[in-house]
């Protein structure tokens, strides 16, 4: 199934920030929600500003059109203010894209153990992320370093621990 692309991506002006606030705001918007839709459909979870100013999200080559690289800045701080992206380095070349937040993640987990009967059980994080249980469920193949944030979470709501095993990390959930 290939990605669906939404009308604007295919308005040659959606390539250039605009200069009035209002329209800016709405352009700005749909840009997220591109970001977050592509990033969730490709199941990209980090990549640097060069990989993004290269790829297909930013740059539509039926348009032959890019959006700057200032401008891609603009979009990633924007989605950073909205708690969907986090920098992975001081210099702002790496980041960590969250379609959904380290808690949603959490709370699917979470609602996967309960509804399977799975309180009180010990999983390795890869049973966990690529383990034939969960193969159909959405955080299957969940990125390692999104899915200790999610385990961090429920962590913090006393409803997991992560705990140290002889061949890694695993968690314990309550």
């Amino acid at each position: 199934m290939s990605f669906a692309w939404p009308w604007q991506y295919s308005f040659p002006p959606f390539f250039t920030l605009q200069p009035n606030g209002e329209t800016r705001q709405k352009q700005l918007s749909a840009w997220c929600a591109l970001a977050l839709a592509y990033s969730q459909r490709h199941r990209l979870p980090a990549m640097t500003v060069r990989e993004a100013q290269d790829s297909p999200l930013f740059a539509n080559r039926r348009l032959q059109r890019k959006l700057p690289l200032e401008s891609i800045q603009v979009v990633l701080e924007e989605l950073r203010k909205n708690g969907n992206l986090e920098w992975l380095d001081k210099n702002k070349t790496s980041f960590l894209i969250m379609w959904r937040r380290p808690e949603e993640w959490g709370k699917l987990i979470y609602q996967w153990v309960s509804k399977n009967g799975l309180t009180n059980s010990v999983f390795t994080l890869y049973e966990l992320a690529n383990g034939d249980d969960t193969e159909n469920e959405e955080f299957h193949g969940l990125d390692e370093a999104m899915l200790l944030r999610a385990l961090q979470a429920l962590q913090q709501e006393h409803k997991a621990e992560i705990i140290t095993l002889d061949d890694g990390r695993g968690v314990k959930f309550f």
